[in-house]
């Protein structure tokens, strides 16, 4: 908790203490009351207890802990692109992918006042990219920070008039501050996509709300180093009719020689076209890792 700015500890403090008394209730985000993530639990989990936790490690251990039931958690943004770290977080926490949820995202920038003497705006890095030629036009420089409304909490307590916090619009009441431009984004879809995260075994005991009950399935793999591994990997869901609605390479361990694969399909295991698939996949790779098999919360394309 001492990692959280002061002016956010005895919120922090409130909801611990409620999300201790029923964990089996309780929803674990990354971020100070107030951030989007905070938002996002709320609007997927309406009776959970939210649970606020300094980083992405931190939440992860909350529901490894038995501190949390579940965690939601940012892993792509419309106009950022994916969230740092969560890609390599999301296999090592032997956690299971159980929902996902996605939420509009509209920034305030709030401080000590007035806009005109601003010259910092201090936010979660994805929140600075999200906002980014807006600051630029107005000769605001990016100060990054774990979190968004964490920022806010900052600002209140720092009180310097020239730094600023982009964070939702509801921080600046939370932590005292004045709203000193709404509605900030570079483009009006900006969407962030979470995904929910619980034991193994264990998934959440309600269902995220919304979707339309088509089921999608995650999954991580690589593929032999061998040439066209990947076009011959990806065949089985060409020749299976199964819809790949996201493909992403990232390099592990620094030798920029193993390629890992992250991918989103429509469909679960069980399924004798995702099967036959995920059969093929498995021939052409050294390894397949499901992270996880859940309902649909939104149409893809």
């Amino acid at each position: 908790m001492e990692n959280f700015a002061e002016p956010a500890r005895a919120l922090v403090a409130q909801m611990t203490e409620a999300a201790a008394a029923a964990p089996s209730r309780a929803v674990a985000f990354q971020g100070a009351p107030g951030a989007n993530s905070h938002i996002a639990a709320l609007e997927a989990f309406p009776d959970g207890l939210p649970l606020p936790c300094f980083d992405f490690a931190d939440a992860i251990d909350a529901v490894r802990d038995g501190r949390a039931d579940c965690a939601i958690i940012p892993i792509e943004n419309s106009l950022h692109g994916r969230v740092a770290d969560m890609h390599f977080l999301l296999p090592e926490s032997g956690l299971v992918i159980t929902g996902e949820h996605f939420l509009g995202i509209r920034y305030a920038l709030m401080g000590q006042g007035p806009l005109s003497g601003v010259r910092e705006a201090m936010s979660h890095p994805q929140a600075l990219g999200q906002c980014r030629h807006w600051l630029r036009e107005r000769g605001i420089s990016p100060v990054a920070y774990p979190d968004t409304a964490g920022a806010a909490a900052v600002v209140a307590e720092r009180g310097d008039p020239t730094l600023a916090a982009l964070a939702p619009p509801g921080a600046a009441a939370l932590y005292g501050l004045e709203t000193l431009a709404n509605d900030i984004a570079d483009a009006d879809h900006n969407t962030t996509r979470f995904v929910v995260l619980a034991r193994a075994g264990h998934p959440a005991p309600w269902e995220v709300k919304g979707g339309d009950g088509a089921w999608m399935t995650t999954l991580i793999f690589e593929v032999k180093n061998v040439p066209a591994a990947l076009y011959k990997a990806m065949g089985g869901f060409a020749t299976n009719g199964v819809n790949m609605t996201k493909l992403e390479s990232y390099q592990r361990g620094g030798s920029f020689a193993a390629t890992e694969f992250y991918a989103d399909v429509e469909g679960r295991p069980g399924e004798p076209g995702l099967d036959h698939a995920l059969e093929e996949l498995g021939f052409h790779s050294k390894w397949v890792r499901v992270l996880g098999t859940y309902r649909r919360a939104r149409v893809r394309g």
